[in-house]
């Protein structure tokens, strides 16, 4: 009997409310968006679905603009491996911004990979407020009139 084909989905992507990892309970979504305000506990990141695929690993990966470690050195991108608890999986991964912020300004590529094949990435734009507001802005001007 050949092998059910493994189905995965991006479901949103964006600022969430705040995360428990101890939790199942993902956490909701508040804005669907690639640009994230500078905020200290700021939520965001995206949620996978994956069927057909309980027992499998997948591999993490949070490369982000150079959050420093305790000895003022740039930390290695975070990666991490885990296995699908069923088959049929939703799976967030995110971060969250913190104290000092200016650290975590710029870009954090997120991504998942299963059997060698990305399935799932994003790459968010932590700016200062003013700015994320502005290309917001921008954007929806852009998707209502064309320019």
């Amino acid at each position: 009997m050949p092998k059910a084909k493994i189905e995965t989905k991006l479901v949103s992507y964006g600022i969430y409310t705040k995360w428990d990892a101890n939790c199942k309970k993902l956490p909701k979504l508040q804005r669907f968006t690639t640009e994230v305000p500078a905020e200290i506990d700021i939520e965001f990141g995206m949620i996978i679905n994956i069927k057909k695929a309980k027992g499998k690993q997948i591999h993490c990966c949070i490369d982000h603009p150079g959050v420093l470690d305790e000895h003022g050195q740039k930390r290695p991108p975070f990666k991490d491996t885990l296995y699908i608890r069923d088959n049929n999986w939703d799976f967030f991964l995110g971060d969250t911004v913190w104290a000092p912020v200016a650290d975590k300004l710029g870009k954090w590529a997120l991504s998942i990979e299963l059997e060698g094949q990305v399935i799932a990435q994003k790459t968010f734009h932590i700016a200062p407020y003013q700015e994320t507001q502005v290309k917001q802005e921008e954007s929806l001007k852009d998707l209502l009139f064309g320019e």
